[in-house]
């Protein structure tokens, strides 16, 4: 049976690209590990956040378009995307939120404190302190290894039947149930990042896809062959998904859940330094082979950015 050991990389839709830039580099401290385009929308970005590694369990990635239509987040969607850091960082993450003038609230979900805010395009976020999961080496902009993200800490899934998104969870991807409280249902994966799942119940409105919203979750397949076997499972049994497909950095496989949410089965190889050296990944603008030849175009029509040392919209 596949056991995926949690989630590879999560997607979502944005409008600006340089506030997005800013929120992710200069407020979360991640690094930018990839600047390349939508594959099947050249005019678009597709920017890639992590670890100093662009690690499996660590990566989140967008697509901003200007002007883009605001979602709104509900049922059928990952609704919250949780990173976990080390143990004894939320009161730093708490003043440093202060600093960037983003409000944010204090939670409580099965015995472990999160603080939950908003990224500067509408995107839904929360911190928790966890053991697991290697410390990130990445420091930028007054965010250092001891506080440092480490990763994905879970997520929480918005679904209209709840019971079935568990269902594939559990008998598809290989989670656990472990727990259950107020309208929420807690899984677990097998590793150390990404690895617990709440399901919202009860109470959730429809969601609308658009930026502020998440367009997929991935999970992750230790290889190809894996890879190729769950792909093939998931066909038998009526899940109708994808052929494999080569996104350069992973291979992908897309299938919609019974609970509307688009998830995705991805490799972890080959990664994200096959195409450049690790110390300069995100510099530069990355192209598949086959768009190589419309370059100079491409980078007309793409907005100019910059990760930077930003504190603050009042300072930058």
């Amino acid at each position: 049976m596949f056991r995926t050991s949690g989630i590879h990389h999560i997607t979502a839709f944005v409008d600006d690209a340089q506030k997005n830039v800013d929120f992710y580099a200069g407020v979360l401290g991640l690094r930018l590990v990839k600047k390349t385009i939508n594959f099947d929308a050249p005019d678009v970005y597709h920017l890639y956040y992590g670890n100093e590694q662009g690690a499996p369990g660590t990566i989140i990635t967008f697509f901003p378009q200007q002007n883009a239509r605001r979602g709104v987040i509900g049922s059928g969607q990952t609704g919250v995307t949780v990173y976990a850091v080390p143990v004894g960082s939320l009161s730093f993450w708490k003043e440093r939120l202060a600093s960037f003038d983003i409000p944010y609230e204090n939670k409580t979900r099965f015995g472990e404190s999160y603080i939950r805010f908003f990224d500067k395009g509408g995107l839904l976020l929360e911190l928790v302190e966890r053991e697991g999961g290697q410390p990130s080496q990445w420091t930028f902009n007054g965010v250092t290894p001891e506080h440092a993200i480490k990763g994905f800490g879970g997520a929480v899934l918005y679904s209209h039947v709840p019971e079935k998104t568990m269902d594939v969870l559990v008998s598809k991807l290989g989670l656990e149930q472990v727990n259950e409280e107020n309208g929420l249902i807690r899984l677990r994966a097998s590793g150390d990042l990404g690895q617990i799942i709440d399901i919202q119940s009860t109470g959730i409105q429809r969601g609308i896809g658009g930026a502020g919203t998440v367009h997929h979750i991935a999970w992750r397949a230790k290889d190809y062959t894996e890879h190729e076997q769950i792909q093939q499972e998931l066909e038998q049994t009526g899940y109708h998904p994808t052929p494999v497909i080569d996104r350069q950095y992973f291979n992908a496989v897309y299938f919609r859940e019974p609970g509307g949410i688009l998830f995705e089965i991805a490799t972890d190889p080959p990664g994200f330094a096959r195409d450049e050296p690790q110390e300069s990944m995100g510099e530069k603008l990355m192209l598949p082979e086959w768009y190589e030849p419309q370059r100079e175009q491409i980078e007309q029509l793409l907005p100019p950015i910059q990760v930077r040392e930003w504190k603050g919209e009042s300072k930058s």
